[in-house]
This record gives structure tokens, C-alpha cells and sequence, in this order.
């Protein structure tokens, strides 16, 4: 059904084609007048193209000129000029689509034209990637063009300082991973002062390899953590006892939807060998989890395919990418029992802080546009989550690669040998070939095979990242063999021949230069000095030389050769694999290589599988005898529909669920954002005092009853608690049995305590204050709230058994936590600001030289108090006024005063660790000196 929708969705792309081509011709019009433009008359446009945007101007009225400035800035800056069918993909960029081109077809050139035009408005272009190198090598390369027409770039790394963030963001266009960006966003929500925050809004994004981004990393939500509890013995007793349960009998599995469960017999022996009566009889749940996430661990998440074990550490890996996620933990315990079963350092678990998921970061964005080969089997989630529709762009050049059907063997080993032998076979003749498994295990399992038949390859996973993009750019040498996980290195062109500036950089350095050094910056003592831009030219000529003449080679012996190990769980994937070869109508090949035994056919393959391998018994075929049909392929097809179905409906439901939540985030943090820029809250104090009190005399002072019957009592003690004073009694107000007379005196009491504070410190300081204070409680709230949703979703799922569906279940009972929230947060604002006390600050002022006297001054005040939250708000208070924080301690109120003390008394010149003279046997700062 989605597919069909999806394609009734794209009966327009015809006319929007045709409407691209005729502007193409308008493009193509203005090339000669550029052409004949000086370098500054061509950097002179942007501030015209500026002028005229300012002035009303559409930037679709300015896109024709604007793609032609950066047509040709393209071609002066790095000999690049955009074809044809790059204008029309940065046309739907322009026009919030995803463009769909092949591999080769210069994608990241594209992003320039769409980047440089939404520039031209002075709001913010971010150009996301999916990891730090990339971002870094086009923020360099693509840059040149953006830096020659005018226009500053920034780039975001992970580990950068705030610092060197905020004139990132200032620029007009700014590189960056996914992850960063949207981690940046939740820390400018958590900031303390506005000029802490580093972006500057979320105008316009342009997402390489979208698909990756949008749709296989959107399982995963971005979570900042602070630390938690930590109970490492707890996950390690359950770890030890994991490997003596047996499958069926003490625990039910199914792979394919990763769920776990110990049976009846199962749990009754945990809780003997751990000791424990009854397992679900804690009232926190807590045991119950870590029995869940020890089961997790031990028997559906694998060493070597989840996760490696580097350096004492437990890391995660890209199922996708088989790129390492550096930084990121599983959450719910899952990692610390990870952690336990591998033996290694069971580190805290963590309070989650701020959360966002994905999908909803980039729908912060006004305009969102991507870029991918491989999206249109997709179109329906892009089109449903983020109203991204995607658009084929045609190739420059026709693909003439060769996609072979499938070979099926019957079992694992008989396709691996099989993979093997072919590889030696297209190496002999010295074809370039690309490997892609789908696990570590795998990629080591098949470099094995090739060291046995003595074939030279390079293996590239999780374990071997740090050398992705050079392995990749090189792997269409003549005779080239690379292994690589998933899509690892994707995102660096593999050129048939090698890459000759990958190529000259080996070559610099053999010469004994440091080709990462720019020319003229001198090297440190003992390092390899800076090539110059001679040496640069002769070093790329050399490396020209070689891939020219290897280009032929390579072409001859049929290009470059995709061998696929296992069929993925998703189609897109496998057609990122092909589209590595036939780049640019270069010649290629593909071939996957499966058997009954993947994971794929035997968890989704279903009765058509089963029927296959019956087949294959029946006719006896040898174990190295593959078969070719195409009710196979159907069933393939089939199962990676299901998988990818499978998928959806995961990534819909944690989109579900946050949106709930990003409803309470966007209100929690426009708050924040106002109160950070300026946002008054004086002037809401009498109604905050006001709300606060209507609830207590409601609830004690009900209209219609006599006040003998009322609680007075309760109300004088929340009053008490609310500003720390004891002087207010409802028996001294003139009440008549009215409770709206007993409201208006509470007001009336807790304003002049108000009022009191506001005088003693200062207007503007106590304006300041509140600021400061409600940022604090808005922060503890929110924190203590996630956490409590976190807690409501881990159990909500069990709903359904009592027939009621668990995200309308969640969604009232965040409703009613979020109002209560809100409640309690400005009573608590309230309650702070009430209870502080302005407290003598008296440091030492002078020593006079002639008597020995030292004089001590107060000029200005400190703030204390005996409240938990107010304790943590007062080195707030104190920068507020400008002054260094105080501890929280008790000290005597009233006017700045001076005090002198003589030499000769016993007190004048004890230190303040040391014992005090009255004899107290305490140290003179805890006994006399405590005021001091």
C-alpha cells in the first residue's frame, strides 16, 4: 500500500522535471556573462544577490544567477564545473526535497548551490554529515567555493570548546554531524546565561547521506546523562548467573523481534542461584530490569556484531555503517550489563538531562532538504515523519554496471569458500574488488580465507576505523581487495585507478613532508616540515601518472567488483552496496552471495525458505553448489519488506512517544530561552504568590464552612514554609468566615516579604536573582520529570494486557505529570526567592601597619538559606549581584557595618582552621569565628 501511495505522490515529477530543465537553459544562458566577470566582480554579486533579497526580492527569482556565480566559482576555485543534472538537484534541495542521485554523481557538490542561494537570506545553512572527517573534508574542499564568492564557513567537531562553537554557527554556512548539532541544541537549553548559547536558530539544513541519518540512526534518540546511582555489584551477581540458563527451558527468545523473557522454571532458578525469594517483590522495579537487561545481554546482543570490547570499554557499533558510535551508551542498564558480562569496568549509570529524538531535531528546521543514492524505497517514511518527498535526479551518464542475480548456498562455510574463490579469481587479473559483510565477526571470518589462498587485502570495520576514507579511496587499484563492514567508508568516491590526490598525499609523505601542514606554517622540532605548493603539483603529477595508467587497466578488466556476503535487512542498503560500482558510467559488477543459514532467510525467510532448502536435499545438490531462481529473489525481497516494516514501526513509535514529550520540551525551553533574554518575572510574582495561595485555602479554608472548622493550622504552616517566618496567624486577620479575606491576607503577607527582600538587595539584583533561580528549579524539574517518564514508558507496554492502549495511556499520564510539573515549579520559584535571607558578607578591608588593627567591611550582601533548593541557587544569587559566592550558613541580617578587632585579643589572630581559644575544642571557623 506504501508503495503504491508513493508512487501516486510522484506523478508530478514529470512536469517539475521539465520545469527544472527550462531553468537549467536560463542558467546555462548567464554562463558566458560570468565567464567574462573578474575574480572580485564575481565575489561583488553576493552583496548585490544580499541587497536584493533584503529588498523583496524571492530567491527563486535570484536561484538562475546565483547557480551560475556558483557554477563558476566552482570551476576557478577547484576545476569542478556543475553538469546539468547538478543544477536540478540543487534545485530540489533548494525546494525542501531529498535529491536522489547515484553514487559518483558529485552530491557534494550539489549541496554548494542550494547552500550559497539560502545563504544570501543571512539566516543559518547547516550542511550535515554523518561523521566528523567528512565534515571536515567539505567544510575544506567545498568551502574554497563558499570563502570565493564571500561568504565565511564554520565547522562543528565533536570535542570543540563553546568557544570556538559560537563563530561556527555565526558563519553563513556551517558543517557539522548530525549528532553535534542536535547535542548542541539540548546544552543551549541548559545554559545559565544567553551568551552561552552557540547556535543561532534552525533556518535551512542540508542532510548528506540523508537515509543514514534520518532513517537508520532515528531508532536511537540523542541523550544527555549526568551520573546516576551506581550498583555494579548488582548487575554482576546477575551477569554470573546468565551463562548456566538454557534456551526454551529457562528463558524464551525471539531474534527477529528482539525479545527475551525467562520462564516460570527459568525465574524460580535466577532467584535460587542469586538468593533472592522473590524477584518481582521489589517495589521499585529495579531487580526486575536487571534481570531483563542481563538476559538482553547475554543472549541477544553478540560481541564482534553489537558491540567490541576496546581498550577495557564497551563500545557500540553501527548496525548500518560499522562505524564505532564513540560516546554513546545503550540506556535502561542495558550497557552496565554489557559491561558485566564482558568482565570489564561496570561504570555508573546515568540520569538522563536532556533528550531528542532525531526526527524531531531536524523538524525544528523552517526548511529541511537531503541528498542520498538510495531513497525512494524510503519515500513513504520521508514523506509520513519529515514531509520530505524524494525526487530522482537521471544520471550524467548512463549506468552500464552489470547486477548479477543471487547465488544461494546451503550453508554458511560453503559461501564464505565460495566468496573467497571468486575473489581470487577476479584478483588474478588484477580487478579492484569491494567486499561488504554485515559484521565484524564476518569481515574476519572472510580475511581469514583470503590469507589462507595468500590474497593482499585490507580490512575495514569498527576495529580499523581511523583509516575508513583512505582505504576506500584507494580501493579501485589495479588488484585491490577491501573488505569492508556494511557501508564503512561511504561518503568518499572510489575512482577507478586510485585516487591521485589520496595518492600524492603518500607520495609528500614518503618524500619526508607533512601534507596535513598548510604551506609556510612551520613544523614543530623533529616533525616533517610543510610541502610547498611545488611539491605539491610534482607529488599529485607522480600520483597521475600511476592512476591514469591503472584507470585503463582496471576498466579493462571490467571495473570495479561488488561482492555482497549476506543480503541486509533493509534493500537500501544492499543498493548502497551496488552503487559503489558504475559510478560516472564506469564499467562494474555486483554479486551477493547468500545461504539458507543468514540471518535474514532463517529469521524472515518464512515457508518459502524452508521449501527451498527441501529442494536443494531432495536434488543433492553438493554443499558448494549454489542455485539461481527467481522465486528466491522474491522471497529475499520479501523478507527485507517485512524487516524493513519492522523497522518503521520501531522508529514510529519512539516518534510517537517523543512527540508527546516534545510538546512539554518546546514549552519548557521557549521559557527557558525567554528568561534567558530578558524575560521579567517581577512582574508575574503577585500573580504567582496569588495562584499558590488559592490552592492552600481551597483546600483548608472551604467556602461555606464556619471557621472553626477550617484548618488554620495548616495554612499558618505553609505559609511559614513558603517565606520562613512564623508571624503570620489566620486568627489575627479580619476573616468573618470569608476565605477570600484570608487569601487577600496571605497575598498581602507573602508580597511585603517580597517586597522587604527586593529593597534590602536591589531592583535590578533581585531581578537578576529570580532569573537565576527559576532557570535552577525549571532545570531540577525538568530532569526529575524525564526521569519519571522515562520509568512510565519502560512500563507502560504492559497496558495492553488490560485492553488499553499504552500511548493513550501515556499521553494522559504525561499530560497530568507535565501540569503537576508546571504547578510545582513556580510554587517552588516562589518558595526560594521568599526564603533566602540577606546575609553580612564581611571580608577583610585593610590592616593598618602602625596598630595592628584589621578593619572588616560588608559593602555588600550574600544570600543564604536553609532550604535544599535555595542552597543550590546561591552562588547564582551572589553572581546575579556580581559578588563571590558565600557558603550557606546562618548569619545576622541588617546594613553593611564595620567592626575592628585589637591585637591583643586572644581572638585577633587565630587562624581559621585552627582550635579555637575559648577552649570549645572546635575549630575557631566552627565555633567563634563562624560569623566571621
Amino acid at each position: 500500500m506504501a508503495g503504491f501511495l508513493s508512487k501516486l505522490l510522484t506523478l508530478g515529477e514529470g512536469k517539475q522535471l521539465k520545469r527544472y530543465e527550462d531553468t537549467v537553459q536560463r542558467i546555462n544562458g548567464l554562463e558566458p556573462g560570468m565567464q567574462e566577470l573578474s575574480d572580485a566582480e564575481l565575489m561583488a554579486l553576493t552583496a548585490a544577490f544580499m541587497e536584493r533579497q533584503e529588498n523583496g526580492e524571492s530567491l527563486e527569482s535570484l536561484l538562475p544567477e546565483a547557480f551560475a556565480a556558483v557554477r563558476e566559482a566552482g570551476v576557478r576555485t577547484l576545476g569542478m564545473r556543475h553538469f546539468d543534472v547538478q543544477l536540478i538537484g540543487g534545485m530540489a534541495l533548494n525546494d525542501g526535497q531529498i535529491a536522489e542521485m547515484k553514487t559518483g554523481e558529485g552530491k557534494t557538490l550539489v549541496s554548494t548551490l542550494a547552500g550559497y542561494l539560502n545563504a544570501l537570506t543571512g539566516e543559518n545553512v547547516h550542511i550535515v554529515t554523518v561523521n566528523d572527517y567528512l565534515a571536515k573534508r567539505d567544510s575544506e574542499w567545498m568551502g574554497r567555493i563558499y570563502k570565493f564568492l564571500g561568504m565565511d564557513v564554520g565547522l562543528i567537531q565533536n570535542g570543540m570548546k563553546p568557544d570556538q562553537k559560537i563563530p561556527a554557527y555565526r558563519a553563513a554556512v556551517t558543517y557539522g554531524t548530525n549528532s553535534e548539532f542536535g547535542f548542541d541544541y539540548l546544552r543551549d537549553n541548559m545554559v545559565t546565561k544567553a551568551a552561552s548559547r552557540v547556535q543561532r536558530g534552525h533556518h535551512f539544513a542540508i542532510v548528506d547521506e540523508v537515509d543514514s541519518i534520518l532513517i537508520d540512526e532515528a531508532r536511537t534518540p540523542l541523550i544527555i546523562s549526568g551520573a546516576g546511582t551506581q550498583a555494579a555489584e548488582t548487575y554482576n551477581k546477575f551477569a554470573r548467573v546468565m551463562p548456566g540458563l538454557t534456551r526454551d527451558v529457562d528463558y524464551d527468545m525471539d531474534e527477529a523481534k528482539k525479545t527475551i523473557n525467562a520462564t516460570e522454571s527459568g525465574l524460580e532458578k535466577i532467584e535460587a542461584m542469586l538468593g533472592i525469594d522473590d524477584l518481582y517483590a521489589d517495589p521499585s522495579g529495579q531487580l526486575a530490569n536487571h534481570l531483563q537487561q542481563a538476559l538482553k545481554a547475554q543472549f541477544l546482543f553478540h560481541r564482534d556484531v553489537d558491540y567490541v570490547v576496546v581498550d577495557g570499554e564497551v563500545k557500540i557499533v553501527d548496525e548500518f555503517t560499522g562505524r564505532i558510535m564513540e560516546g554513546r551508551r545503550y540506556s535502561e542498564g542495558l550497557h552496565q550489563a554489557l559491561e558485566a558480562k564482558e568482565h570489564v569496568l561496570v561504570r555508573e549509570e546515568n540520569q538522563t538531562l536532556a533528550t531528542i529524538t532525531l526526527q524531531n531535531y531536524f523538524r525544528l528546521y523552517e526548511k529541511l532538504s537531503g541528498m542520498t543514492g538510495t531513497a525512494m524505497t524510503e519515500d513513504a517514511e520521508f514523506r509520513q515523519i519529515y514531509n520530505l518527498p524524494v525526487m530522482a535526479i537521471p544520471p550524467n551518464r548512463p549506468v552500464v554496471r552489470k547486477d548479477e542475480d543471487d547465488l544461494i548456498y546451503r550453508n554458511i562455510d560453503a559461501k564464505f569458500n565460495a566468496v573467497a574463490d571468486e575473489v581470487a579469481a577476479r584478483n588474478a587479473v588484477g580487478q579492484p574488488c569491494l567486499i561488504g559483510t554485515v559484521s565484524i565477526e564476518s569481515s574476519e571470518r572472510l580475511s581469514r580465507l583470503l590469507d589462507k589462498r595468500g590474497i593482499k587485502h585490507e580490512t575495514l570495520n569498527a576495529k580499523n576505523h581511523e583509516r575508513e576514507a583512505h582505504i576506500i579511496a584507494q580501493a579501485g587499484r589495479v588488484g585491490a581487495v577491501t573488505i569492508a563492514t556494511n557501508m564503512a567508508g561511504r561518503g568518499t568516491d572510489i575512482l577507478l585507478g586510485g585516487n591521485p590526490e589520496v595518492m600524492a598525499e603518500d607520495v609528500l609523505r614518503a618524500r619526508g613532508f607533512d601534507p596535513e601542514l598548510p604551506e609556510g606554517v612551520e613544523a614543530e622540532e623533529g616533525k616533517p616540515p610543510a610541502p610547498t605548493a611545488e611539491d605539491r603539483e610534482s607529488a599529485l603529477a607522480e600520483a597521475k601518472a600511476v592512476t591514469d595508467d591503472e584507470n585503463a587497466r582496471v576498466i579493462k578488466a571490467g571495473g570495479l567488483a561488488v561482492i555482497g556476503t549476506e543480503r541486509h535487512e533493509s534493500r537500501r542498503i544492499d543498493n548502497q552496496l551496488r552503487g559503489r560500482s558504475g559510478r560516472q558510467g564506469d564499467p562494474g559488477v555486483t554479486q551477493f552471495y547468500l545461504s539458507l543459514e543468514d540471518d535474514l532467510m532463517r529469521l524472515f525467510g518464512g515457508n518459502r525458505m524452508d521449501s527451498i532448502g527441501r529442494m536443494m536435499e531432495k536434488t543433492d545438490l553438493s554443499e558448494d553448489t549454489p542455485i539461481q531462481a527467481g522465486m528466491v529473489s522474491k522471497a529475499i525481497e520479501s523478507a527485507q519488506r517485512q524487516v524493513e516494516s519492522m523497522h518503521f514501526a520501531a522508529r514510529k513509535n519512539v516518534l510517537e512517544y517523543d512527540d508527546v514529550m516534545n510538546l512539554q520540551r518546546v514549552a519548557i525551553y521557549e521559557e527557558r530561552n525567554a528568561i534567558l533574554d530578558g524575560k521579567d518575572l517581577t512582574d508575574r510574582i503577585p500573580e504567582i504568590i496569588r495562584d499558590a495561595a488559592e490552592g492552600v485555602v481551597a483546600e483548608n479554608c472551604p467556602e461555606k464552612v464556619p471557621s472553626d472548622d477550617w484548618d488554620s493550622k495548616a495554612v499558618e504552616l505553609w505559609v511559614a514554609n513558603m517565606c520562613g517566618r512564623t508571624d503570620f496567624e489566620v486568627a489575627a486577620l479580619d476573616h468573618d468566615d470569608d476565605p477570600d479575606e484570608v487569601l487577600e491576607g496571605i497575598v498581602e503577607f507573602l508580597q511585603g516579604v517580597y517586597d522587604e527582600k527586593t529593597e534590602m538587595l536591589g531592583a535590578e539584583a533581585m531581578k537578576n536573582l529570580e532569573a537565576q533561580v527559576m532557570l535552577r528549579i525549571i532545570d531540577t524539574k525538568w530532569m526529575a520529570h524525564l526521569q519519571e517518564m522515562d520509568y512510565l514508558k519502560a512500563g507502560i507496554g504492559l497496558r495492553a494486557f488490560g485492553q488499553r492502549d499504552p500511548l493513550v495511556e501515556y499521553k494522559n499520564e504525561a499530560y497530568s505529570a507535565f501540569e503537576s510539573l508546571t504547578v510545582s515549579m513556580y510554587e517552588d520559584f516562589l518558595r526560594t526567592l521568599l526564603r533566602l535571607q540577606i546575609a553580612v558578607k564581611e571580608v577583610p578591608e585593610e590592616r593598618n601597619p602602625l596598630d595592628g588593627k584589621v578593619s572588616y567591611s560588608s559593602p555588600e550582601a550574600t544570600l543564604t538559606d536553609n532550604s535544599t533548593t535555595a542552597q543550590r541557587t546561591q552562588a547564582a544569587a551572589a553572581q546575579a549581584k556580581g559578588m563571590p559566592a558565600a557558603p550557606p550558613k546562618a548569619a545576622p541580617t541588617g546594613k553593611a557595618k564595620t567592626v575592628e578587632k585589637d591585637k591583643d585579643d586572644p581572638f585577633a589572630n587565630v587562624g581559621r582552621n585552627d582550635p579555637c581559644p575559648c577552649g570549645s575544642g572546635k575549630k575557631y571557623k566552627k565555633c567563634h569565628g563562624a560569623n566571621l
